[in-house]
């Protein structure tokens, strides 16, 4: 998946980042700077964390994040789809 874009400037961006994932259910943020949010997503049927991991890149203006599951070797693309709807609501958000 593709890098999200900055809002406008870093500490917006990080606060877009930040209120995004709050909205999103059953997330904790476990640490969280202006460069770096890791964020521990559990799942609603079955209580798998997933971990994503977001890089705030002032210098290239975006953030790059990965996303991986803790339990096995296939997640049925759970994190793909995850990350899809967060960046579509994260792309939203800046929009506004």
């Amino acid at each position: 998946m593709a890098a999200l874009p900055f809002k406008s400037n870093l500490s917006e961006t990080v606060q877009a980042l930040t209120d995004v994932i709050q909205a999103t259910p059953r997330t904790e943020i476990k640490t969280s700077n202006q460069q770096y949010i890791h964020v521990v997503f559990t799942t609603k049927l079955m209580r798998f964390k997933d971990d994503v991991e977001f890089l705030i890149d002032p210098v290239n203006q975006v953030v790059h994040f990965r996303s991986a599951s803790r339990v096995g070797h296939s997640d049925m693309g759970a994190n793909k789809k995850r990350m899809a709807k967060f960046t579509a609501d994260y792309t939203s958000w800046v929009a506004n």
